[in-house]
């Protein structure tokens, strides 16, 4: 093979690690379990899994593409760094303050998160910029001092400074940084004015404490891998997948990691949005399922949703409002605690429920035979005749059956007096319930109905579960495509390398200075093309440019597009004309008296997409050659019933079948229930149709 012709991706999730290396001869993929404790061990074991497997050598690798929960994860288990925070005297408490409402408003028992800086560790200095960037109270650098020592008395590893305004006048932030890093020059520093320059302190403030606090776990791992790296002979550049869909260079995720909290699911996302363009779907669901959670998106003409706000380690009902506000540039989706790994047990009012905890790696599902007790999503699956017990993971685990069944039966049946399958039926049931309606919610929170769909599946765990969970939300089409269990890796190998700059500047457009307007922009796309050029070099690319807008006196913003070029006086009265045609379509009103205010601004630079090509329809239809039968449990038949078994690899375009069946691969099975029908697309996907009552197959 010549030199420099493959590239590899890694998603780190919390039960496996997936790998794919995709070369001129097609894709090459494994799974690994996880290794929590040095999550660079299981990258580098998957990694020469793949290249041995494909005969391919460390030089031949161009790229190396990565994504990881472990972010997420130290957010939602708090076990990041030891992180102070100093902040104008007077703001102390902002971050215990929040947005000073309630979420829950008439449950009295309702949690919120604590921050994750206790208040002895929160720290105020004589300091005061105005909104006009105007000098109140200069900063007291003898109080920054003595903050450093009483931070290095505690054997504090992080701080987050926040500073009033600073979004916009950063002056006093960068110079108490810099006693900081004189003072403490062990110790991680992160500025607001850095992190997240934009206005609303709260936001701003919770962001840069949580950058702070996982940034020591994120630099330390990101350090050991490339170490590891190149002594195993790979010199290719080190990519990092961000929660925005894009891709940045290693230097960046060490320096800013809360971009990638959301890092493997963006990459799903973005796997869902390229097969929709092929497939011609405007509308679709993308359900991604793995070991710990399952993640949903809508993608809606090819583009999944995106936002600039989310919220990250909800402590309480999964409500909005009860987690940590986090303000970076986010593929839009709901996420919860349901996936293979996830526990089953009996509540306090004697229900099933599922999640959100999981078993993880360690110990894993009971049937991994690694010190599990409790039972899990995927035990449940393999009880129900869901998983060959021999070819879990391509054969890596031999699943125990019998294991997985006294654990359900212990936990499960005989508290409720179940029976042989009920205990795995009533689990699968649940969490497909639990699946169903956080689609449902999500869709309707965005003015969408989810039967509306087309549903595009994969991780190791949703082809198992997508014609029940499409059957509960009135959807007729599951499209599976192929190396669907590690169909977020792949995600990766198809995104652009693209940076976004996001800054706050406050006018009206009556009052705009267009020689201060284009002097921000061009600051702003000066760095986000450093970002981009740093990675690839003068690659060809593309720029967005988008403005936040508002009433004057309003406090919720719509956003924009700008043109790609400085901004003349004829640009203020179409930007106000697109603006009102948005607030029109979105509130049904406009108010043409009221002065509009410019809030944010934003630029993103990428690397140009990968073109996508339709694919041709197939036309002839083929019987798929089954290989023997199982017993599965099938809701349609009210139990166990025969089920046909097909191995994925052997069915070719136009090859189709009928529930109910499973189709199998080394990462995953496809269940078809019996309704439904399979037929292989031009793109070697499984597209699975519900058939109405009555329909011949």
């Amino acid at each position: 093979m010549t030199s420099g012709t493959a590239r590899l991706a890694v998603d780190i999730g919390g039960t496996f690690t997936d790998v794919v290396l995709e070369t001129p001869g097609g894709l090459t993929t494994t799974k690994v379990l996880t290794t929590p404790r040095a999550p660079e061990q299981g990258v580098m074991q998957g990694i020469s899994r793949v290249l041995a497997e494909a005969g391919t050598d460390p030089a031949e690798v161009e790229i190396l593409i990565h994504g990881t929960t472990l972010a997420t994860n130290a957010l939602i288990e708090r076990k990041g760094a030891k992180t102070a925070f100093l902040t104008t005297e007077g703001f102390r408490d902002i971050l215990e303050m929040g947005f000073e409402k309630r979420f829950a408003h008439y449950d009295l028992t309702a949690k919120r998160p604590d921050p994750l800086v206790p208040r002895p560790l929160r720290f105020t200095v004589p300091e005061r910029k105005s909104a006009a960037g105007e000098t109140i109270v200069a900063l007291d650098e003898a109080a920054v001092k003595a903050a450093a020592a009483q931070m290095r008395q505690a054997g504090i590893k992080a701080v987050a400074v926040g500073f009033l305004h600073a979004y916009a006048h950063g002056g006093h932030e960068k110079r108490a940084g810099e006693i900081l890093a004189e003072e403490l020059p062990a110790t991680t520093v992160c500025l607001s004015s850095e992190v997240c320059p934009e206005m609303r302190e709260y936001e701003r403030f919770s962001t840069t404490t949580a950058n702070a606090y996982v940034r020591p776990l994120m630099a330390g791992y990101l350090g050991r891998l490339r170490t590891l790296l190149d002594e195993a002979g790979y010199a290719c550049p080190l990519y990092l997948m961000m929660s925005g869909g894009g891709l940045t260079t290693l230097d960046q995720a060490a320096k800013f990691p809360i971009r990638l909290v959301e890092s493997g699911p963006a990459g799903g996302a973005i796997l869902a949005a390229d097969l929709a363009r092929a497939r011609g779907l405007d509308h679709v669901l993308s359900y991604d399922m793995g070991g710990t959670t399952a993640k949903i998106c809508l993608i809606h003409d090819g583009r999944p949703d995106r936002s600039r706000t989310f919220e990250v380690a909800r402590v309480y009902r999964d409500m909005k409002g009860s987690g940590l506000p986090i303000r970076v540039p986010v593929i839009e989706m709901v996420e919860i605690g349901a996936g293979g790994g996830s526990i089953a047990r009996i509540d306090a009012m004697g229900r099933i429920t599922v999640g959100p905890d999981s078993a993880g790696s360690e110990p894993g599902p009971v049937a991994y035979g690694r010190g599990g007790t409790e039972p899990t999503v995927t035990d449940a699956n393999l009880a129900l005749g869901k998983l060959d017990p021999d070819r879990f993971a391509g054969g890596q685990i031999t699943l125990d059956k019998s294991g997985a069944e006294a654990a359900l039966d212990r936990a499960i049946g005989t508290p409720l007096n179940l029976r042989d399958i009920w205990p795995a039926a009533g689990v699968t049931e649940m969490v497909e319930e639990n699946m169903s309606n956080a689609a449902r919610v999500h869709a309707i929170e965005r003015g969408k109905e989810a039967s509306e769909h087309t549903m595009i599946a994969f991780g190791g765990a949703a082809p198992l579960h997508a014609a029940r969970l499409a059957e509960k939300l009135g959807m007729t089409t599951v499209v599976v495509p192929p190396g669907a269990g590690v169909g977020s890796a792949i995600g990766f190998l198809r995104a652009p390398v693209s940076y976004q700059v996001v800054r706050s500047y406050r006018t009206t457009l009556n009052d705009a200075d267009l020689n201060t307007l284009n002097a921000l922009i061009t600051d702003m796309t000066a760095e986000a093309r450093g970002v981009v050029t740093a990675g690839v070099g003068d690659a060809p690319h593309v720029e967005d440019r988008r403005l936040e807008l508002r009433y004057l006196g309003q406090g919720h913003e719509l956003a924009v597009p700008l043109p790609s070029r400085p901004l003349e006086h004829a640009d203020l009265t179409a930007i106000r004309a697109e603006f009102e045609a948005l607030y029109q379509r979105v509130y049904g009103l406009i108010m043409p008296d009221v002065a509009v205010e410019c809030v944010s601004w934003s630029v993103t630079v990428a690397t140009l997409p990968e073109q996508i090509d339709p694919l041709p329809p197939v036309i002839e239809r083929t019987l798929a050659t089954d290989t023997g039968t199982r017993r599965i449990y099938d809701p349609a038949a009210g139990g166990l019933t025969d089920a046909k078994l097909y191995w994925r690899f052997d069915l070719q375009p136009g090859a189709t079948l009928a529930g109910p069946a499973v189709i199998a691969e080394d990462e995953t099975s496809t269940v078809v229930p019996t309704g439904f029908t399979a037929k292989i697309d031009a793109g070697l996907a499984i597209v699975l149709t519900r058939r109405n009552l009555g329909e011949t197959p």
